[in-house]
């Protein structure tokens, strides 16, 4: 059994003095949500994730030694890193980093010795309400591992992949899925061999082949910033009147997918996924204080989903992260006609048109 201190090192064995990195992270959306966490980013319950394939984030990691580590800034920070978003400075961001980092230090210890040049650029429009922070989060710290791995070349692929997903988990929760898997399971779940609360897995068991080349159409339907942000929504948690039954009821659901990820039941797959997403919007509305982050043209969408499927019989269905905007999963051999009516019936529902056509992936890769 795993705990964070088997990710704490010893010692490094070589030195490096300066390089760069660049590594690429995608999005992934989850099946059965995660909603509410413990201390140091633990989920509350587990959930599992379609890794997706075109919305990415690119960041490029350049590290130069300092003459001396232990050093304050003129900010009276030990960490000395400019970030960049498509290749301008971006103050804004900066925070986040800085938390990332002192969270991450005991687990990077040569943090403090190098100065970072952060570049990083997303392959989808910025403020689209696709979140950014899974990927972000996951790109950087597959590049920080990848230092990490210059200075101990003796890890083993093994530790590389689970430390770096326990790393990005400590700076987005859902960016522990982004890392390594098409489908990929956080959370400590009874009947999912090395499922842990620390780390995203790959699911280890059957996956029918119906849900290979699976397709997410992303409609963008509010690109503005969301009125309550997840970290919000998470807190509202703890004293929910529903949180222990909704927590229940993840791993309820999550087992009932191991049964139809082996057999393919698409009928049951649509009412597990669509249930998880009007649940997670459930718990935002029944929280105190509540709150709403679908729009009028979410329910639009949702209904004409609902519409064209019973007419079409074509297992068409929906899910929602925490925001408004929806994204439409289907088998590939469906995609020519599921995109007609995407393109006839929906894009008049998302702001100035905008949808994203996206896949299932296979996770981050060095560039």
């Amino acid at each position: 059994m795993f705990t964070a201190k088997d990710f704490i090192p010893t010692n490094y064995s070589k030195t490096i003095e300066q390089g760069n990195f660049q590594w690429t992270a995608p999005s992934n959306i989850a099946l059965v949500k995660y909603w509410g966490k413990k201390d140091n980013q633990i989920p509350a319950n587990p959930s599992v994730s379609f890794t997706l394939n075109n919305c990415k984030t690119i960041t490029k990691l350049a590290f130069a030694k300092k003459e001396i580590s232990t050093v304050l800034n003129e900010t009276g920070e030990k960490f000395s890193f400019d970030l960049l978003f498509e290749g301008k400075p971006k103050e804004d961001f900066k925070p986040k980093i800085q938390k990332f980092l002192e969270r991450i230090e005991i687990y990077l210890p040569f943090l403090k010795d190098y100065h970072f040049t952060i570049d990083t650029e997303n392959t989808f429009p910025h403020s689209s309400g696709i979140a950014s922070s899974a990927s972000g989060m996951a790109a950087l710290a597959m590049n920080l591992m990848r230092l990490e791995k210059e200075l101990n070349p003796n890890m083993t692929e093994n530790y590389f992949y689970q430390k770096a997903s326990m790393l990005a988990r400590l700076g987005s929760g859902s960016a522990c899925r982004s890392i390594k898997g098409e489908v990929v399971v956080w959370g400590n779940h009874n009947n999912i061999s090395g499922s842990s609360e620390l780390f995203g897995v790959e699911f280890p068991n059957i996956i029918h082949d119906v849900f290979k080349n699976f397709q997410d159409t992303i409609l963008l339907v509010d690109k503005g910033e969301k009125q309550v942000s997840s970290t919000v929504g998470h807190d509202l948690m703890h004293n929910h009147p529903y949180a222990e039954r909704r927590f229940a009821q993840a791993h309820e659901n999550l087992d009932k997918l191991i049964t139809i990820f082996e057999n393919g039941d698409l009928e049951e797959f649509i009412k597990i996924v669509e249930s998880e997403a009007l649940t997670l919007h459930s718990m935002m509305m029944t929280s105190m204080p509540y709150f709403i982050l679908m729009k009028p043209n979410t329910l639009e969408i949702i209904n004409a989903i609902w519409k064209f499927r019973n007419a079409t019989k074509i297992p068409v269905c929906f899910t929602l992260d925490a925001g408004a905007n929806v994204h439409v999963l289907y088998p590939n051999k469906n995609k020519e006609i599921v995109l007609q009516f995407i393109q006839s019936e929906l894009v008049g529902y998302c702001q100035n048109g905008q949808y994203i056509c996206d896949e299932i992936g296979t996770g981050a890769v060095e560039n």
